[in-house]
Order: structure tokens, then C-alpha cells, then sequence
């Protein structure tokens, strides 16, 4: 083994521990050097591993390929191991950690043979932040080490702050053969222990990502009273100089990484507003001392999605992807030695390799350059629209919780909810309408709760009851005021009622002026609307008059009824441990729309 470069008793016998599992030919511990990382590129390029891209154009870029059968996160083999399966909850996968530590222990043993591993101390968040947590990943891939070392803080400095401390979070990542048939993703809350075998994709395989920032998070946040969500936060300028700042949950395809990067309107630009990226996917809450919601992003850096990235869809994304960045999975033009993906432009290249490695025509194959679920590992210090308290160790007042779906007709442009336990009943009956793209039947209703559904490391009943808590835990004028939204609403002829884009910052305004009591509302049964005249939308012509903005604002009672049948089934499946005050505002929904 390399100089250890702790002393802390618990690390060093955990590893210890699995080392000797492993059997490794070598251990080295990664100290967060430009020198140790530059060395590690260099080997994973003399591998091939790693393609280096055009230096020109594409600086300290990298492309990289999975294991055709490793390309996104595997849900079905991802599971929460707790004692009892009561408290992993109906909507999680549950093993028990018994008969999980022995399954894994069986497959990871020896797995390391051959091979080097990669001591990865790392920390999400600022290192030294009160809301900051530390772990630790052992890993025998270089590709883990470098994606880790963008998204996270790594290395000496983690340690350091860490000391003696017992409060870090184990990570044990083994690629063995990346058998789809033994591939597990396990998460033991309360051993704050992450396994993952047989993977070598980025969700499965970077444990500080959804492992630790939410499912381990989640249980931690509970047990501390702090929060751990799947949500973006971002930072409204306006023309005074003044920032307001919130955080938004979406489900996939719905627009979030656009959201947390939004480019003001033209009009809005010139009035002088701007928006601040704080982070785009993950959020981690607490009670500050002033009594107000402060939040940080726990990531260095985005794992975007490529495909439909492009200037016009998300300048900043794709700005942020210029320097510094692993592309894993998509195509490489010969031609100039550059990275492509359906989306990016309309100029595919006739001399490429697609993402499985083979010689790509675009201008004539049917087949993709790109996998859809290809990605950009970007450190987020690239971004042209980065908050200046992005490593503010104290994080962010949050002023407002958005929530938001895809759905056609239901739900109006913006709503507001009547009290914090209604926005959590508001959060927690969150859906999204399948598109043609996500599966082969279109408009089906996919119930996904504050987009927390595959990432909460324990009974969802029991983290709504911790929302519940945390708002009584709050003084009413320093809560948050909680809203949902929906961008994709559309008329009798199947066209979109609102641009969408840049435009959603004409509706996060009037969420901000609400916010202050600036702004007035009509009280529907769902909650409270905007008056049509305070929406702004000078500057869209024809796009939205208001008659689409009087569609947008509308509320149908006998579709919000079907919905409600959905809602009661969805409730159904947590029995007791539902929380009243949630079956509480279903009987007040219920009776209002009657």
C-alpha cells in the first residue's frame, strides 16, 4: 500500500478490511494533485481507455466508452438495505443487509486481482462547510477516479478537515466483469455504506453522485434534521442588484438543467435581471442560524446529459463542456478529432465511430452516434452563468420550492400552494406524462414525488412526515412558499400553450413577487393562481396572448377528480405510516373540487 495519508482509525480498518477482500497488486491514495491526476490521464490514454480530443478546440477533453450492456442506471438492480423492508418502503428494491453483504462480499472477493486500487477521500460540498459531508470510494477504475475528481472536492484538504471523525461514508466500487447478471448497487443507510459491483457507468459507479448525495443523504438528513433532494437551485438578479434564490424538482425531460441555466429573455436582459447557477441537480438543506432554509450544491461539477445539448436548447451546458471534460458515450468525428451527438448541430459527421466504437456515417446510417443516455463530465467553475456563492461554505437563503411535471392538460402554468403541508401534499402527488421518447406508449401517468422516487434511501411516507416536520420546525414569514409548475401544457391540437426556455423566467418572477408580497392571486380549488395580468409577457408577439394565457391559468375540476383517483391508489400503498397531515389535504382537495 501507497503512504496512507490518514491516520483516522476508522478509515484505515475499514480498508484495511476490504483490501484484504479485493486483493489488489497495488493501493494508491489519491491526494487531489494536478500532478497525480495528470499521470492518471496519461495511463488511461496509454490504455486507450481515454481518447484525448482535439487539444484546440476541445481542451484537457476526453473521450470514453462503457461496456455496450453498462449505459445508464440500473434501478431494477439498485436496492436500499435496511433491517426491516417496512423501513426501505414499497417503492424501494429491498435486500436485507445480512444476505446483501454476503451476496456482494462473494462477488467482489478477489475482483481487484491484477489491478490497482484507488483510494478516492472526497467531500460533497465546500470543504470545511458545516453542511458538508465526507466519503470515501475505494475503486479499481482510473475512469471513476478522474469523473470523481470533477464532481467532487478529492484528496488531501477532505482528509484533513475530516480528522479522527467517524462521520464519513464508505464506498466500495468493484467493476469484476461488468456481468449485468451480478450487477448490484447497494446502499446500507444505516452503516453509511455504498456497493457497487459489475458497473463501470457513471451513475452506478461515482458513489458521491446519487448514492451518497441522496439515498444515503436522504437518510442522514432525516436522522439530523436536514434535508438531501433532487433539486437544482438558482439565483434570480433583479434590476436593484437583488438575489432571490430557489430550488426546483423536476423529473426527467422536463426541462431542469435548462431551468437551473436559464438565459433571461431579451427583455428581461435589458431591464437588467440575470440568473445564477448554484447547482443543477442536487440540494442540501438546513435550518440557518437566522431561521431562514440555506442550501448548497453537494456537487463540484455537472454530469450532463449530451443529446439535445446544444447552443440554441442550453448555451451554458454546452459552453461548460468546452474544457476540462470526460464525454462518455457518444460519437467521435475523425474528421478533426472532436465529439458529436444527435442534437448538438445538424451537420452529423460521414467519417466518425459511433458510442459503441464502430465506423459511423451520420449523413446516411439509422442508427445513433450517440447513446441517448450519453453524457459530459464538466467541472462547474466552466460555466458562464456560475453563482458567485457557489463555495459559499454557508449555501443559500432559499425563498421558494418548485415542483413541476409534464403534463398536457391537468395542471396550469403556475400554481401556489395555500400552506407549507399543502406544498408538501402538492410535492408528494408529482407526475409526468410519458413522451414518445420514454417508452413506446405516450400520456401515461408516471408518479414520481418531489422527483425523489428512485433516490430516497428510505419509506417515502417517512420522508414526506420528515417535510412535515421541517416546515414546523420553521417560523411562517422565513418558510419558503411552495409552488409547482408546468411548462408542457397544451391546446386541443396538441401544440404547446408557453415557449418555455428563457421564457420560464417570466413566471419564476411572479413566483419571486409572491414570494415577497408583491404579487396578488385568485384562490382556486388546487391553490392560488396568478391573476393573467401579472404574468409578463411583452416581447412574445403572438406566442401568448391572452387568450393561451388564459388556457395556461385554467383549472379543470373533473380532470383534477381523475387525477385524484390516481393520487388515492399511489397513497394507498403506504397504509398507516401515510401521513395524516398528506391524507389530510386530500380530503380538503377532494371536498373543494366537489
Amino acid at each position: 500500500m501507497s503512504q496512507a495519508l490518514t491516520s483516522s482509525p476508522s478509515i484505515l480498518a475499514w480498508l484495511k478490511e476490504k483490501i484484504k477482500l479485493v486483493q489488489p497488486d497495488s493501493v494508491v491514495w489519491i491526494d487531489g494533485s494536478e500532478e497525480q491526476l495528470a499521470q492518471l490521464r496519461a495511463q488511461s490514454v496509454a490504455s486507450g481507455e481515454l481518447l484525448p480530443l482535439n487539444a484546440g478546440k476541445y481542451p484537457d477533453c476526453y473521450l470514453h466508452r462503457t461496456a455496450v450492456n453498462d449505459v445508464a442506471r440500473v434501478e431494477h438492480r439498485t436496492f436500499i438495505c435496511t433491517p426491516t423492508k417496512d423501513e426501505a418502503g414499497p417503492t424501494n428494491n429491498w435486500m436485507a443487509p445480512d444476505e446483501a453483504y454476503s451476496l456482494l462480499h462473494s462477488i467482489a472477493a478477489g475482483s481487484y486481482k491484477g489491478r490497482t486500487a484507488y483510494v478516492i477521500p472526497y467531500s460533497m460540498g465546500p470543504v470545511g462547510s458545516a453542511l458538508a459531508k465526507a466519503g470515501i470510494e475505494l475503486t479499481d477504475s482510473i475512469y471513476v477516479v478522474l469523473n470523481m475528481a470533477i464532481m467532487t472536492r478529492i484528496g488531501q484538504k477532505v482528509l484533513d478537515v475530516l480528522g479522527g471523525s467517524n462521520d464519513w461514508v464508505r464506498g466500495l466500487h468493484c467493476r469484476c466483469d461488468i456481468d449485468e447478471q451480478k450487477r448490484y448497487i447497494c446502499q446500507f443507510p444505516q452503516d453509511n455504506t455504498i456497493i457497487s459491483v459489475n458497473s463501470g457507468y457513471g451513475g452506478n459507479v461515482l458513489l458521491g453522485k446519487k448514492c451518497f448525495a441522496l439515498r444515503i443523504a436522504s437518510y442522514q438528513g432525516k436522522q439530523e434534521g436536514w434535508q438531501a433532494e433532487h433539486m437544482l437551485i438558482l439565483g434570480v438578479e433583479n434590476p436593484k442588484g437583488e438575489v432571490r434564490y430557489i430550488c426546483a424538482a423536476f423529473p426527467s425531460a422536463c426541462g431542469k438543467t435548462n431551468l437551473a441555466m436559464l438565459i433571461p429573455p431579451e427583455g428581461y436582459q435589458k431591464a437588467g435581471y440575470k440568473v445564477w447557477t448554484v447547482g443543477d441537480d442536487i440540494a442540501w438543506i438546513r435550518k440557518g442560524p437566522d431561521g431562514r432554509l440555506w442550501a448548497i450544491n453537494p456537487e463540484n461539477g455537472f454530469f450532463g446529459v449530451a443529446p439535445g445539448t446544444n447552443a440554441k436548447s442550453n448555451f451554458n451546458a454546452l459552453a461548460s463542456a468546452q474544457k476540462g471534460t470526460i464525454f462518455t458515450n457518444v460519437a467521435l468525428n475523425l474528421d478533426d478529432n472532436t465529439v458529436w451527438w444527435e442534437g448538438l448541430d445538424k451537420n452529423p459527421p460521414s467519417h466518425a465511430i459511433d458510442w459503441r466504437g464502430n465506423p459511423w456515417d451520420g449523413t446516411t446510417s439509422t442508427e445513433k452516434g450517440a447513446h441517448p443516455n450519453s453524457r459530459f463530465t464538466s467541472p462547474a467553475k466552466n460555466c458562464p452563468c456560475i453563482s458567485s456563492e457557489f463555495e459559499a461554505p454557508q449555501g443559500v437563503p432559499i425563498s421558494a420550492f418548485v415542483f413541476g411535471g409534464r403534463r398536457a392538460k391537468l395542471a396550469p402554468l403556475v400554481y401556489q400552494s395555500r400552506s407549507w403541508n399543502h406544498g408538501v401534499f402538492v410535492g408528494a402527488i408529482m407526475a409526468s406524462e410519458t413522451t414518445a421518447a420514454a417508452s413506446g406508449t405516450v400520456g401515461v401517468v408516471r408518479r414520481d414525488p418531489m422527483a425523489m422516487l428512485p433516490f430516497c434511501g428510505y419509506n417515502m411516507a417517512d420522508y414526506w412526515q420528515h417535510w412535515i416536520d421541517i416546515g414546523a420546525g420553521l417560523d411562517a414569514d422565513k418558510a419558503p412558499k411552495i409552488f409547482n409548475v408546468n411548462w408542457f401544457r397544451k391546446n386541443d391540437d396538441g401544440n404547446f400553450l408557453w415557449p418555455g426556455f428563457g421564457d420560464n423566467l417570466r413566471v419564476l418572477d411572479w413566483i419571486l413577487a409572491r414570494c415577497e408580497g408583491a404579487a396578488d392571486a385568485d384562490e382556486v380549488a388546487i391553490g392560488y393562481i396568478p391573476k393573467a395580468a401579472d404574468i409578463n409577457i411583452i416581447g412574445l408577439g403572438d406566442e401568448v396572448g391572452p387568450a393561451q394565457l388564459d388556457e395556461l391559468l385554467s383549472v379543470e375540476p373533473a380532470l383534477w377528480q381523475e387525477e385524484l383517483a390516481g393520487v388515492t391508489e399511489f397513497f394507498g400503498q403506504f397504509g398507516d405510516r401515510l401521513p395524516k397531515a398528506l391524507n389530510a389535504e386530500l380530503e380538503t382537495l377532494k371536498s373543494r373540487l366537489a
